[in-house]
């Protein structure tokens, strides 16, 4: 619940009208009656006179009444006002509450987007997962691939466009918006994949000024998490800070995590208000690499030798500053967003990568709901410009420590962006949304040299440009209930993974084309009554498809650009209230399902034909039955299966098995803000294979590129909130 931060004066005293009327709000108003002696009432408190009611005798003076109200951020709306916004968008977009996982173990965002239809997520080890959404990633054994990842509403990936998920803390979040595939171009995104907003509470929205959260279970966890929020006049602040360590269920897993999230609001003025945000991110995280099938199946907890040996880890430190300003006019505002981040990377792995770099942009963004010949219009208009330079230097790998240099390079990769998108509803309940965006990108790879086996400098540059339209229709027959169809076109731009890539004992910069693809999607949203639906179905018509194929396990995988591929699929989410006021007065059983059915393939193509693409199942479920007793208590068991496993290899020779995992949620309101839950996982102890690295042909490559699932494991944890 947000609490009220301002105080506005509003005389009434209805309570006292109800009581002694003894009647309810519906009587009140319905009763013409009752709604006279309301009036006198509020008349009576809005000047303190005395005033008679139904012609009786004059009723005593009543004291003035100060009741306080909602308090308002331009650079904080509610959850409210974010959810209406983002369901105005004519194309497929998802929202997740923070509430919904709150009184569970949500250690990632797998955690979080479990349940989102249309989102592949899967763990690998710590906080280290794929996530995937129509394709995007699907060959990527590593980090976000085709994804924007926002943190309210500011870029949080690096300047080339890869990035990370470890500074998204589950504990710091208030609301996650999805914008899939070019629905993105809401904030100027127009990736494949689309567009992930996590956004973190303020002072106004939180749900206590002090939360505090303290969890343990399985493979040594240990967490701990603390908010706290404060308001002073015009200022507000709000602090999350998260401790987390695990020795993890595999060898050679164990991982300490320390986040931290802050942001600090001024109001100028009613109309003008400015917000910093503030990140650290300190991540120690060892590495237990890929099994063959038979060690991921038969011997799960098991590192890989050269992992060990190698003493292989991801340790990184990540620091991020942003602002977002909002100025609001008497037609539209302006948000005007600027960021910086500083990265270290110290990453021994096949060879030592140790990295430095600084990201930073600024990004203008202008809305207005406006009237066009009586007809409402909606209008985006955006621009951003980000860039960015990373120090990227190799060593050889010995037992994890820096030996002699292999490579001294430099990345740097500037973005130039304009956009914009506007909604003409033309009928009261049809809209028609129509928008583009305009883009050039500029890679440049310096190899300073001056190593052995790399003495000369080299520098190569590739720039990628392109305009990326979207037109689309939203229908509204009735309140909660939507359909839509778009066409949007995408483009996804190598980063330095794609374009470094290693051969024998150094990197070279290979040129690659960036992905192209024209995606036509249809679907409906909403609920009526005791049933709530998210169904839309896409194909997408891909040009050089960003695909990767794994020559050794310890090596970052090589990028290719696939000439034609089809990417196409359905994304269903719907849950329904299945009995209600069961045990008790305001209880009820829900049921509610998620299937992603994915269906990707080559086209045409010389070598693979019409194969489908490795890397992930064609059909993906989940199933949840719960019951919930108001906030008071409440339980779901939750079913994940996966008929068939996802193909290892382009060649289609090679997959996993699929697999089914049983799940058990639970919490109860000890008493007011004290909160104990328990989150058991894979009850049956079921071995299965969790993600996998791709090959080009199981029959001829090295196929140790299987990240096995965790065993059983339970968590239980205490919230406080006050």
């Amino acid at each position: 619940m947000s609490r009220s931060m301002t105080q506005k004066p509003l005389q009434t005293a209805i309570a006292l009208a109800l009581a002694s009327l003894g009647g309810t709000a519906h009587a009140l108003t319905t009763d013409p009656v009752a709604d006279s002696a309301t009036d006198a009432v509020i008349h009576l408190a809005a000047t303190g006179t005395r005033v008679a009611v139904d012609g009786g005798a004059p009723a005593a003076t009543l004291p003035v009444t100060n009741v306080t109200a909602q308090a308002e951020s331009l650079t904080s709306p509610s959850v409210a006002d974010q959810k209406a916004n983002l369901f105005q968008t004519a194309g497929s977009v998802g929202f997740v509450d923070a509430d919904s996982y709150q009184n569970t173990y949500a250690f990632n965002l797998r955690d979080v987007l479990k349940d989102s239809p249309g989102v592949f997520v899967q763990n690998r080890y710590g906080q280290e997962l794929r996530v995937s959404i129509r394709g995007s990633g699907i060959a990527r054994g590593y980090h976000v691939r085709g994804l924007e990842i926002l943190q309210d509403g500011i870029p949080t990936n690096s300047a080339d466009g890869s990035g990370d998920y470890y500074q998204i803390d589950p504990m710091g979040l208030r609301s996650t918006e999805i914008y899939k595939g070019g629905n993105g171009l809401t904030y100027g995104s127009t990736t494949l994949g689309g567009a992930l907003n996590f956004v973190t509470p303020t002072a106004y929205t939180a749900d206590a000024p002090n939360q505090f959260r303290l969890e343990g279970g399985s493979f040594g966890t240990v967490r701990a998490s603390g908010q706290m929020s404060r308001i002073f006049g015009p200022l507000d602040a709000l602090a999350t800070v998260t401790l987390n360590r695990s020795d993890g269920y595999r060898d050679h897993a164990k991982g300490n995590y320390a986040q931290i999230n802050a942001n600090l609001g001024y109001k100028f003025s009613p109309r003008v208000e400015t917000r910093f945000f503030f990140g650290a991110y300190i991540v120690d995280q060892k590495l237990p690499g890929t099994l063959s099938l038979f060690d991921a199946l038969n011997n799960p907890t098991k590192a890989a030798a050269s992992s060990v040996t190698g003493d292989q880890a991801r340790n990184s430190r990540t620091e991020r500053l942003g602002n977002l300003t909002t100025i609001r006019f008497d037609v539209g505002q302006l948000d005007i967003a600027s960021w910086v981040i500083h990265k270290s990377l110290y990453h021994p792995i096949f060879q030592v990568l140790d990295q430095d770099g600084w990201t930073y942009g600024v990004a203008p963004r202008y809305t207005a709901n406006l009237t066009l010949a009586g007809m409402r219009n909606d209008l985006i208009v955006g621009a951003r410009f980000f860039g960015g330079n990373t120090q990227a230097n190799q060593y050889v790998n010995v037992n994890g420590n820096r030996g002699a240099q292999t490579l001294d390079s430099r990345q740097s990769a500037y973005n130039y962006e304009a956009y914009f998108e506007n909604r003409l509803f033309f009928l009261p309940t049809l809209g028609l949304m129509v928008g583009a965006k305009a883009y050039r990108d500029v890679r440049q790879y310096f190899d300073y040299g001056g190593v052995p086996g790399d003495t000369n400098y080299r520098s190569t540059s590739a720039a990628y440009s392109g305009v990326n339209p979207k037109i689309g229709l939203l229908w509204e027959p009735r309140k909660d209930v939507q359909a839509f169809i778009d066409v949007t076109r995408s483009a996804d731009v190598p980063d330095f993974t794609d374009l470094s890539q290693t051969f024998g004992a150094t990197s070279r910069f290979v040129p690659l084309a960036s992905q192209h693809a024209w995606t036509i999607e249809a679907g409906t949203r909403g609920k009526l009554d005791r049933v709530a639906w998210d169904v839309t179905a896409y194909r997408s018509l891909v040009r050089d498809q960003l695909l990767q194929y794994t020559t050794s396990p310890d090596i970052p995988a090589s990028t290719f650009n696939a000439n034609k591929t089809v990417l196409q699929g359905l994304e269903v989410g719907a849950s329904v209230d299945v009995f209600k006021n069961v045990l008790a007065t305001g209880d009820r059983v829900t049921l509610a399902q998620i299937w992603n059915y994915s269906d990707f393939r080559f086209r045409d193509d010389p070598q693979y034909g019409n194969n489908r693409i490795a890397g992930v199942p064609t059909n993906v479920l989940r199933t949840t039955l719960g019951y919930a007793l108001t906030d008071r208590f409440q339980i779901a068991a939750s079913l994940d299966w996966v008929p068939t496993g996802a193909w290892v290899d382009y060649a289609n020779t090679m997959r996993v098995p699929g697999y089914t995992l049983i799940g058990l949620q639970a919490s109860y309101l000890v008493q007011r803000g004290v909160t104990f839950y328990v989150d058991a996982r894979n009850l049956t102890d079921k071995r299965y294979v969790s993600d996998l690295s791709t090959v080009t042909d199981a029959r001829t490559a090295n196929t140790a590129v299987f990240y096995p699932g965790d065993g059983r494991s339970v968590f239980a944890g205490v919230r406080l909130a006050f």
